[in-house]
């Protein structure tokens, strides 16, 4: 078994820039919900709209995805991704000067148009620089960026709020993303490699009438769909069901963001070493498994303090897997339209598995969460079948005629 290649020190150095890019990106949409009883208690907005202001964001990263892959590939990735920032770094700083709902969800709408593209584009600058076979190994440093803001930039958003208000967070964050921005533009090369080899043939229709990229999105949807049928009920469960105290479950999730950034650090080159199928069907196997455990029994056999981490650690490595293959998929030219139409189709997965998953629960006993296990069920169902269309897709790669194609 020969050793997965390590980065050569002028990619390391441009993953972690991307890295900062998402790190900002992910920290703006992470943070709005835990500040939502401080604005909401200012502004006089009711506690149930909260749900509105965070869904405004995705709402609006969904569409911009679809646009976006209409005409992003029609440009220099180095120029878009600081266009795509510095809307971001508007929109977050215009939240900050909110007076109201109205406002406010503008300012998180505008923050979403952005926001969405700058994913899309991060992911297209890494699959132009890195070759396959760092592929993974590059995915898991800029993948990181989610467990570093579990771990540091949310916690650090509460603080600053604490400190100097509510609207700090948000001008700190625009800061940042300005910063991120700039740096972007002065320290990636220019990017127009894409272009110089034509220009992307066909428009979206073409792109999605193609079996290889609908299959590639429908997986990438149905990943979403389990995982977020779970997601946003995890911190009431354990607070309501489990009966963990409220103080200790901002150390619950730097369990979980800790464990996640360990676990991209390891798959990342075991992706490029061994094989993305066999890290994606170890990662599916720990995930399912860690899902049994933590919502089928109750109380668990194991502490939440253990197994949230495992449950992180399995989704993380089961992320890193997928998307390597994901990177093979698109041609050069059109890479930026591709992870677009990806990005409007994780967050469609991610507000779809939310839906469902509160459809599947009981309502009415405010004490607890009820019919959890119906949803456990529903995620590891999906979540075990996501490998048999993973192969799928990697199969269709190896017999295009020249695929990018991730080993294993």
């Amino acid at each position: 078994m020969s050793a997965a290649p390590a980065l050569l020190p002028a990619e390391r150095r441009v993953l972690l820039l991307l890295a900062a890019v998402q790190f900002v990106n992910i920290v703006d949409f992470m943070m709005v919900m835990p500040l939502g009883p401080d604005f909401a208690r200012e502004l006089g907005i009711a506690p149930d709209k909260l749900g509105v202001i965070g869904g405004s964001y995705t709402a609006a990263a969904a569409v911009a995805g679809v646009l976006g892959s209409t005409f992003l590939d029609r440009f220099d990735r180095r120029n878009a991704l600081l266009l795509a920032n510095l809307g971001l770094a508007f929109g977050t700083a215009v939240a900050a000067l909110a007076d109201g709902l109205g406002g406010l969800l503008a300012a998180r709408v505008l923050a979403g148009l952005f926001g969405g593209p700058a994913t899309a584009l991060t992911y297209a600058v890494v699959t132009d620089l890195i070759p396959a076979e760092r592929r993974g190994r590059a995915m898991g440093v800029v993948m990181g960026a989610f467990s570093i803001a579990s771990v540091l930039g949310v916690p650090a958003g509460l603080e600053l709020a604490r400190i100097g208000g509510w609207r700090t967070p948000f001008l700190v964050v625009a800061g940042a993303g300005l910063a991120v921005g700039l740096l972007s533009r002065a320290l990636l090369p220019p990017m127009r490699g894409h272009l110089e080899r034509g220009a992307p043939t066909g428009g979206l229709a073409e792109l999605l009438g193609r079996p290889l990229v609908l299959g590639a999105l429908a997986l990438n949807f149905s990943g979403l769909l389990a995982r977020f049928s779970l997601i946003p009920f995890i911190s009431a469960f354990v607070l309501l069901n489990l009966g963990l105290p409220r103080g200790d479950l901002g150390g619950l999730y730097m369990l979980g963001g800790v464990a996640s950034l360990l676990t991209l650090r390891v798959v990342g080159p075991m992706v490029d070493r061994v094989g993305m199928m066999r890290v994606y069907w170890a990662a599916t196997v720990a995930l399912t498994v860690t899902t049994g455990l933590a919502f089928l029994i109750e109380p668990p056999i194991l502490p939440p303090t253990l197994l949230f981490p495992l449950f992180m650690a399995s989704t993380s490595g089961a992320n890193v897997a997928l998307q390597t293959l994901f990177a093979a998929v698109p041609q050069a030219s059109e890479r930026a339209r591709y992870q677009s139409a990806q990005s409007a189709v994780q967050h469609l997965g991610a507000a779809a598995g939310a839906s469902l998953g509160t459809l599947l629960l009981d309502g009415g006993d405010p004490t607890r969460l009820v019919g959890v296990p119906r949803i456990a069920v529903f995620s590891m169902a999906v979540t075990l079948l996501l490998p048999l269309g993973a192969a799928w897709v990697q199969g269709r790669l190896r017999a295009a005629p020249a695929p990018a194609v991730p080993p294993g």
